[in-house]
């Protein structure tokens, strides 16, 4: 069934009217967990206040999807936990809050065009925003699990965003990696969305050649030229004459052929 017909108007109303709201308590949780990593010698006063923010917002997110699933009708609350993975798992790991934040950009008026150009630049922006998200809270959340463990090696953050851009580009140069058991499950999850946005973006590549080679083709079909490319091995342009498009060649009539073959032919 669909997720707009009657009975899923209330939740949609809910969704309507708290989504902004969730945003922004998504952004109040990433700077108060940003300060509270990077700002290790912080008075208590701010570690009490950065711990309230953090212990009520996560609270929040937890009463939303809550409320969310309960107003979904019996029978579909399973369907919708599984189309709405990121409100699920934001409500059990952090890192999927502060992608909740990304969720303001679809609401600018710029992104909200139905052109086959806006909607590819729609897409472009809100991967990258993602991918940015996912780097910086992840680096954030390796660096507090690393931090002063034995042996570690990632003790800054300059060293956890080299180590995350590093894990996700799935290049792994070794020169830094995690060692404790938090650490090493951020590291698989960076793994996981560094083989997603790859994946992604390999996708939107070939599409758009898909469509350029679709366009040129259109164009031969009119009736114009499509233009030759450079000689790979002079670099020269080539003769604008051997581009033309030929006319049709039309076939030889059957008893004609039969006429042009030679007399003591084999047939």
């Amino acid at each position: 069934m669909s997720e707009g017909d009657p009975a899923t108007r209330r939740r949609t109303r809910y969704v309507d009217v708290t989504g902004r709201t969730l945003a922004l308590l998504g952004v109040l949780f990433v700077v108060a967990y940003t300060v509270f990593v990077l700002w290790p010698d912080r008075p208590q006063g701010v570690t009490s206040i950065m711990v309230f923010v953090l212990i009520a917002t996560w609270v929040v997110f937890v009463i939303d999807v809550v409320i969310r699933i309960a107003l979904t009708p019996r029978g579909r609350r399973w369907h919708y936990a599984w189309h709405h993975p990121l409100e699920v798992l934001s409500a059990v790991l952090p890192v999927f809050r502060a992608l909740r934040v990304v969720g303001l950009l679809q609401d600018l008026p710029l992104l909200k065009k139905h052109t086959p150009s806006a909607v590819r630049a729609r897409f472009i922006i809100l991967a990258l925003a993602y991918a940015a998200a996912w780097v910086f809270f992840l680096a954030l959340a390796t660096l507090q699990s690393e931090r002063g463990a034995p042996g570690a090696n990632i003790e800054t953050f300059g060293d956890a965003i080299w180590w995350s851009i590093v894990t996700i580009a799935t290049v792994g140069y070794g020169d830094l990696y995690p060692v404790t058991s938090a650490g090493r499950f951020y590291a698989v999850l960076l793994m996981a969305g560094g083989i997603a946005i790859v994946g992604t973006a390999s996708a939107t590549i070939i599409s758009y050649l898909n469509e350029r080679v679709a366009n040129l083709r259109h164009q031969g079909d009119g009736g114009e030229a499509l233009a030759a490319p450079p000689s790979l091995s002079t670099g020269e342009e080539p003769d604008p004459s051997a581009t033309a498009v030929l006319p049709p060649v039309e076939p030889m009539p059957v008893a004609d052929a039969a006429h042009e073959r030679p007399a003591g032919g084999s047939g």
